[in-house]
């Protein structure tokens, strides 16, 4: 939560929303969503999740911040020409077994945004992965528990496989998940195919160059003004 405080802030001023009106696609526990009201944004939360909207909805009213929040797949939400900011954080991008379902959860957003919106997908990158897969790693906490992280990279490093075993006071749990992994180049494509212009690529939230040493694979493209392509259209003609 602390982190998504200071990461909202980067992303207002890398992108610089024309309104303030935001959606946040798997919006888990609220990290995002909340940081955004906190901001005075209009904020909908969506997660089909309901234990991680549960405690959303709790940390909301803790704070006093009034923020929309549905209990929904992202590949079904849209709200046409409502939000000026759409974001999907931390890899919550490409579970689906379906890679075309990806390109649907964009078609959606990019319904859901006004002209000129933007919307902001942070992910690991292919290259990163490459670059720094291991197949085994481990971390211990401050509180003594142990997280235990297995992984494989599968159909022709398409997809990866995580397997996720947190030990704790003398009992395990072990959670199994695969996502899509996509390439600064595939990512961008997939931006372009479901609509969006003047796609960008960035290696953090500070807007530095994506490369093979960067921390995120963070993708921001924007709708296109409506108006503005018109009037070129006019001035062409």
């Amino acid at each position: 939560f602390e982190a998504a405080v200071l990461d909202t802030r980067k992303v207002i001023r890398l992108v610089r929303p024309r309104g303030r009106s935001v959606l946040d696609l798997a919006c888990g526990p609220g990290r995002f969503a909340i940081a955004f009201a906190r901001q005075r944004y209009r904020v909908t939360g969506v997660d089909r999740t309901k234990y991680f909207l549960d405690r959303a909805r709790q940390r909301a009213r803790g704070a006093k911040l009034p923020v929309e929040w549905i209990r929904q797949d992202m590949r079904d939400f849209v709200r046409p020409a409502a939000y000026d900011l759409a974001i999907c954080m931390y890899t919550s991008f490409g579970y689906f077994q379906n890679p075309n379902e990806d390109l649907r959860v964009l078609r959606q957003v990019f319904e859901s945004l006004r002209p000129g919106g933007a919307l902001v997908i942070d992910v690991m990158g292919k290259e990163q992965i490459a670059t720094r897969f291991v197949p085994v790693n481990a971390e211990q906490f401050e509180d003594g528990a142990l997280l235990v992280q297995r992984r494989a990279i599968l159909d022709d490093w398409t997809r990866i496989w995580n397997e996720w075993t947190i030990v704790r006071k003398g009992g395990a749990r072990s959670y199994e998940f695969t996502h899509t992994i996509y390439s600064g180049r595939e990512l961008r494509d997939r931006f372009v195919e479901a609509g969006f212009s003047d796609v960008r690529l960035y290696g953090n939230f500070d807007g530095e160059p994506y490369g093979l040493t960067s921390p995120h694979l963070v993708a921001v493209g924007r709708k296109p003004n409506v108006r503005l392509r018109s009037l070129d259209s006019m001035k062409e003609n």
